[in-house]
């Protein structure tokens, strides 16, 4: 692992495969570092010929976290921007989140890259494909939205569960408990995953980085950039999208508006799957975007040769 300056920020940044072949940038979620990318994933993708760079959004992780900029808590930051409009009070955008996803292919001197966004990640996706376009060979978004206000949400239920998680302090086996619980929620029945083993996996990104205050700008940051259609409307970069077709975070009718949004985008909803890269469907998913990605080289090559 290693830092590198993105966008005026520190940004903590995991490389594998080699320098000299195609790369392929993955963009994670809300609340979500650089290491829930299963490593199965990653792997698949280095031997299918790939570079692939993970790295942490800003405020999570080992990335820079922006202290000295507060956020309001999401419900009075939703009700702000509802009622009065007052989006600004956002420390940030998703569109900064974007030219920080630039500014890590900037700083690791990638030209052009196929996108790879999850959840929060997928709507970094689209404006990184929409305002940088010439830096994107394609673009996956798994489990993600164009934020258009006319969707079904998730359950009120289940979001009031996630912010109590996040927003009072608790010891680190009351943190990991809770974690494995909010997992256990959104993610896909009988997903596959060992249950030692994910219990390890959480542990470990709670002692990574458990910082509460980056998530709450986070969450800002979506509510604050609004409805992303009128920038993924001018998506070129060939698209696939991924939904889980029992999604209790993000329901699939936000993948369907996505794939509706950018022209001949391809839409693949996976039965059963909820929010999250479980075992159970990684084999599919990982089949997809690496079909995908073949296909955008290959429609690539006939275009340069026509």
């Amino acid at each position: 692992m290693a830092r590198v300056k993105a966008n005026g920020i520190e940004i903590e940044v995991e490389e594998h495969g080699r320098r000299g072949d195609p790369a392929v940038l993955l963009i994670m979620g809300l609340a979500a570092q650089l290491t829930h990318w299963p490593k199965a994933f990653i792997d698949a993708l280095v031997d299918a010929g790939y570079r692939v760079v993970a790295f942490d959004n800003r405020d999570i992780g080992l990335s820079e976290k922006l202290h000295a900029k507060r956020a309001l808590k999401p419900a009075t930051y939703l009700m702000a921007a509802q009622l009065f409009g007052l989006r600004g009070l956002a420390p940030y955008t998703l569109h900064d989140l974007a030219s920080d996803a630039a500014g890590v292919m900037d700083s690791l001197e990638i030209e052009k890259a196929h996108v790879v966004g999850a959840s929060m990640g997928g709507m970094i996706g689209q404006l990184l494909a929409a305002n940088h376009s010439a830096r994107v060979d394609s673009f996956t978004a798994i489990m993600s939205s164009t934020n258009n206000a006319k969707l079904p949400g998730a359950d009120p239920a289940l979001i009031r569960e996630i912010f109590a998680a996040r927003e009072k302090p608790r010891t680190r086996d009351e943190i990991v408990e809770r974690t494995l619980r909010i997992w256990n929620l959104i993610g896909t029945p009988d997903g596959g995953n060992d249950p030692v083993e994910f219990r390890r996996k959480i542990e470990g990104a709670v002692d990574r980085c458990n910082y509460p205050a980056g998530v709450r700008r986070q969450i800002a940051a979506i509510i604050a950039t609004g409805d992303l259609r009128r920038w993924s409307r001018t998506i070129a970069a060939p698209t696939l999208v991924i939904h889980g077709s029992v999604d209790p975070l993000a329901p699939f009718q936000g993948g369907l508006d996505i794939a509706a949004t950018i022209k001949d985008a391809k839409m693949e909803l996976i039965n059963g799957m909820g929010h999250d890269l479980a075992p159970k469907h990684l084999p599919k998913i990982t089949e997809l975007i690496v079909g995908h990605i073949r296909s955008a080289e290959e429609n690539a090559r006939n275009s340069r040769a026509a």
